[in-house]
């Protein structure tokens, strides 16, 4: 096993006995050799566009099979099983296609002619006489932006599968999964070009957070802001954890007038701003606070919880007999919820005790997306030319278990009273209930919603650059973020395609980066891992 894809990997190299996740050495396995077979499949992909094939069965499969892989996902050995043989059934389909339109189908890679062992147990030594998915001879700076475009892609993949499920395709970002994937198997490229597709894969993310933002706001309206009340009500109830709004509304709605309350978890939080889904009366608020509290939050939590993406740390040891997963996560011993059929959830619902009376434990703000922010943009102007906002931070990205992770409340805690303060995705709940005041009637903290909404925080910084007539770079904007997974991976490179500078990450830099390819990436772009919140504030307000 080796596996070096999150921030809490082990002593900063990689998990090589069991995964600081959960992830066992055979699911790791598993899912190395699912991409291996996804680097068979998109060589047959991209020669089949040259020939005029383009399939959109591969193109959904791809995205979903690749999302799987994700950090904290699926950890079921039977379902990658599932996974992988499909993929070579689709790789063989496509292959005859691809052949029959007159395209190269002769290929020397492993992958592009790779049998899938018939029991799992078999299929597991497969995956592990494999290996990484990446050329394991290469030079250690090749290899380590190969790593950066495949995390990258599977952070693009997810997001392109959550669009999908909204009817938003473009084949320009499957055409580039791959592209990335098969370039993992051939083709001899040199570090510059490796770093060129690293920031391809950037900007294929920004397209493909701009097209799942589009999705969410023509099928759920703009957010707008919301009071989300942190409490509960007496009577029966349903917990939905994830970031899959559209099962959010589908439960929503089966479950109107049945005297269910529904409440969300940690990134569906921003869903409570969204005006279709905000429009159900028994849609009544957040259960839950950090990351480290997950565990005894479910086992707590007195009805069925429904989780539908990564969103879990070790799985293992959370899961609880009243859990349901579906999408592509997969937990053993946990209910897989197929065509999102969800009767045995509310059933479940109306045989457990649910909450016993009602609590108040306050409410916190939702709903700043992009077109709220815009839509008072003029007071912001205003009031940075009046002197009265200082300062942006964005203070977002991923929340995790390391006790450095403090930094970031205590960051929020210590900025001066006349900035603001902007955040997304699961960060956020080391200090989304913070009480910060406002600024002329602005919330200095402004939650613009899940790690999927990163698009609106970009298009924000955009349009404050238009406003004052200059490159986002010199606004008084400053941009301390936490990644934990691939999703912030891809993230990140967009920021980098972006030509965005002067990014304080943490708690810990990647380490699939080189100390090569870290030199590059602080001196074009001069990123730098987060120190102190006292030391980082003095040098940003200086």
């Amino acid at each position: 096993m080796f596996c070096n894809q999150c921030e809490q990997t082990a002593k900063g190299v990689a998990c090589t006995k069991k995964g600081v996740c959960g992830k066992t050495p055979e699911v790791a396995a598993l899912q190395d050799l699912l991409i291996n077979t996804l680097k068979g499949l998109s060589l047959y992909a991209r020669e089949g566009r040259k020939a005029g094939v383009v399939d959109e069965k591969v193109n959904r499969f791809t995205a979903e099979a690749l999302f799987t892989t994700l950090t904290n996902v699926n950890f079921n050995p039977e379902r990658f099983q599932e996974y992988i043989n499909n993929s070579v059934k689709i790789t063989r389909d496509l292959r005859d296609k691809v052949k029959e339109s007159g395209g190269q189908v002769d290929f020397a890679e492993a992958s592009a002619s790779l049998e899938p062992a018939k029991d799992l147990e078999a299929l597991i030594k497969q995956g592990e006489d494999m290996g990484q998915p990446w050329d394991q001879e290469a030079p250690e700076d090749i290899q380590s932006l190969q790593q950066a475009v495949l995390f990258g892609l599977k952070g693009v993949a997810a997001y392109a599968y959550h669009a999908a499920t909204l009817g938003k395709e473009k084949d320009e970002i499957y055409a580039f999964i791959h592209e990335g994937l098969s370039a993992l198997d051939s083709g001899d490229y040199s570090q510059e070009e490796w770093l060129g597709k690293v920031l391809k894969c950037g900007e294929i993310n920004l397209k493909t957070m701009e097209l799942l933002d589009t999705g969410h706001t023509d099928y759920f309206g703009h957010p707008v802001p919301t009071e989300v009340p942190l409490g509960h009500k007496k009577g029966k109830c349903i917990l939905v954890s994830g970031h899959d709004l559209e099962e959010l509304k589908e439960i929503l709605e089966e479950t109107e007038g049945k005297g269910i309350y529904v409440y969300t978890h940690g990134e569906m939080l921003p869903a409570h701003g969204y005006p279709e889904l905000k429009k159900h009366q028994h849609f009544y608020g957040h259960y839950g606070t950090a990351w480290q509290n997950q565990r005894k939050e479910f086992a707590d939590f007195p009805g069925p919880i429904v989780i539908n993406t990564n969103c879990i740390q070790k799985p293992q040891e959370t899961y609880q007999d009243h859990i349901f997963t579906t999408e592509v996560v997969g937990w053993p011993g946990a209910p897989h919820l197929e065509n999102r059929d969800f009767s045995q959830v509310i059933d479940k619902a109306l045989s457990m005790p649910g909450f016993e009376s009602d609590e108040d434990k306050g409410k916190v703000m939702v709903g700043f997306a992009h077109n709220s922010v815009l839509g008072v943009a003029d007071k912001v102007v205003s009031a940075v030319k009046n002197g009265d906002i200082k300062h942006f931070f964005l203070v977002g990205g991923c929340d995790g278990s390391r006790k450095e992770r403090n930094y970031y409340n205590e960051f929020v805690e210590k900025v001066p009273e006349d900035t603001l303060v902007l955040t997304l995705a699961c960060g956020k709940f080391r200090f989304f209930n913070k009480k910060l005041g406002d600024i002329g009637g602005i919330p200095r903290l402004l939650d613009m919603g899940q790690c999927n909404d990163a698009y609106s925080a970009i298009k924000v910084a955009g349009a404050l650059a238009e406003a004052f007539n200059c490159d986002v770079n010199e606004l008084p904007l400053s941009m301390v973020l936490s990644w934990f997974e691939q999703k912030a991976v891809a993230i990140l490179l967009t920021l980098l395609h972006l030509g965005i500078k002067d990014i304080r990450l943490g708690p810990t830099l990647p380490a699939f980066v080189s100390p090569n390819v870290l030199s590059v990436l602080v001196d074009k772009f001069d990123i730098k891992p987060i120190s102190t919140p006292e030391e980082d504030l003095a040098v940003i307000l200086k």
